[in-house]
Order: structure tokens, then sequence, then C-alpha cells
């Protein structure tokens, strides 16, 4: 039986997502403050900065990552993580803060290198520096805008596809009574 082959994800030069890489994207870096000031419909009326909007984006982008499949880290600057704030213990999605002195970037930077052996990450951030780097270090970056189409394109691809699952099931149902 010959199983296909699993989407790969690079970018080409004109930024536009392309699946044809030679190594499997192994987990999206997310610049989490980044994100969050480029998508204002998330968490719409509260400030970028807060646990509300940091929770919307970790709520989206699990489900993202449970539709594609790829493991995603959001990195938030901050001298380590708020009070109060659990440590993944309701989601599966890794969310870390950079303690004092250090910045999202420099995690992002270090993770890009720490995977390098293991695949290619991408990089999701709108500074111009750091996807630079990640680049350098044989990964791939993107925009905080074309990763939020990815991820509503990605998610109402998969709303169709239950919505279609469910009335597949309901007619199925239907003919069996």
């Amino acid at each position: 039986m010959h199983l296909p082959k699993p989407p790969h994800f690079a970018l080409s030069i004109s930024g536009a997502a392309r699946y044809d890489a030679l190594m499997a994207l192994v987990r999206i870096l997310v610049d989490g403050y980044s994100l969050l000031h480029n998508w204002p419909e998330l968490a719409r009326g509260k400030p970028r900065h807060s646990a509300a909007a940091r929770d919307a984006l970790v709520q989206v982008l699990t489900q993202y990552q449970d539709a594609s499949g790829t493991p995603i880290t959001i990195f938030f600057d901050g001298a380590g993580s708020p009070p109060n704030v659990p440590k993944n213990e309701t989601h599966h999605i890794e969310v870390l803060f950079s303690k004092a002195g250090q910045t999202a970037d420099d995690l992002i930077e270090r993770a890009a290198y720490r995977f390098q052996a293991y695949g290619q990450v991408m990089a999701v951030t709108d500074d111009y520096a750091e996807r630079d780097t990640v680049i350098s270090m044989g990964g791939t970056a993107t925009s905080c805008d074309i990763f939020i189409s990815m991820v509503e394109e990605a998610l109402d691809g998969l709303a169709d596809d239950v919505r279609h699952h469910n009335r597949t099931e309901r007619n199925r149902y239907q003919r069996s009574r």
C-alpha cells in the first residue's frame, strides 16, 4: 500500500506558499505579539498584550495545529510568564515567555538553530531581520498576514469538511431508519 507523501511547506521568493520543500516542516515558531498586532479580529476590543488576546491566539493556533498536524510554539516577549499563567495544562501547544534580558526573537533564533537537525522550521513574524536569520539557518519564514490567511483558510476548510461529514452521516442515518 502506497501512502501519500505528507505535505511539506516552503515559501517562494514572492512569499506565496508552496508545498514541495525537501525537508518536512517540524515546527512553526510564532512571534506571539507580532501576530496579535496584525490580527485585530482576534480578541476584538482587547489590548494586544492582554491575557484575553493571548488566550484567543493560543486557542485559534491550537485549532490550526490540530488541523495541520504541525507542532506550534508561540513566543511572547516579557520578563517570564505573567503570574498565575498555567504551564500548558489545557492545550497541547507550547507557549513560552522570554525572561528578563531576552526577547521572543532570541528564543525563536535558538529554537530554529536547535531544530535544524530534525527538519525545517517556519518562523512567523513581521521582523525582517528575524526572518532573514531563520532563513539563513535553513528554515523558512513568513509574514504575519500570510500566516493569518493560511490559518483562516485551513480552519475554513476544516469547518467545510465537518459540515460535509455531518450532512453525509445525517443522510446515511435517515436512510437506515
